[in-house]
């Protein structure tokens, strides 16, 4: 894939990612792309689904899966707003994923290049192409204004308890 490639398949996981946060979930996108036409699309729910795994790879995994009556998935690539962790990342090797393409990285559990190397490390029995940073900052911006939404919510929930 080109690098307008990665960015257009990007945006529209970045459009996931906007489902996600209006869903009141961890804003997190991805889509499944074989062969440059889009297979499967989705966001997290976890929250929603009361499902643990039910992170936006795996979402679009299983989709994947059933549209092309497979639980193998080679010759695709999953592109996400932010590092899988490890969870995703085993998915994406037991799918046989060929590439991996994400936004913005996860210090604190990012599995592809962060924390682990999941699927490039040579351990396990199939590995992938990983390409990081497609859309970074658009990417990381989502996150962080989520979250400090979401802290500042926190902080006057406090403060209405105290009065």
């Amino acid at each position: 894939m080109d690098e307008k490639a990665d960015k257009k398949w990007m945006k529209l996981a970045l459009e996931m990612a906007v489902l996600a946060e209006k869903e009141g979930e961890v804003p997190v996108g991805a889509v499944l792309v074989g062969e440059n036409d889009l297979i499967a699309g989705g966001c997290n729910c976890p929250r929603g689904s009361k499902d643990p795994t039910a992170h936006a790879e795996i979402m679009v995994l299983r989709k994947g899966a059933v549209i092309v009556d497979n639980y193998r998935l080679p010759g695709t690539t999953l592109y996400v707003t932010l590092e899988p962790c490890i969870m995703c990342m085993g998915a994406l090797v037991h799918a046989r994923v060929d590439r991996l393409v994400f936004g913005a990285t996860d210090p604190k559990t990012g599995a592809a290049v962060s924390r682990y190397a999941i699927g490039t490390d040579g351990l396990l029995n199939h590995t992938l192409s990983i390409t990081g940073g497609v859309l970074e900052s658009e990417c990381g911006a989502l996150l962080k204004k989520f979250f400090a939404a979401r802290r500042k919510n926190s902080r006057l929930q406090t403060l209405q308890g105290r009065g």
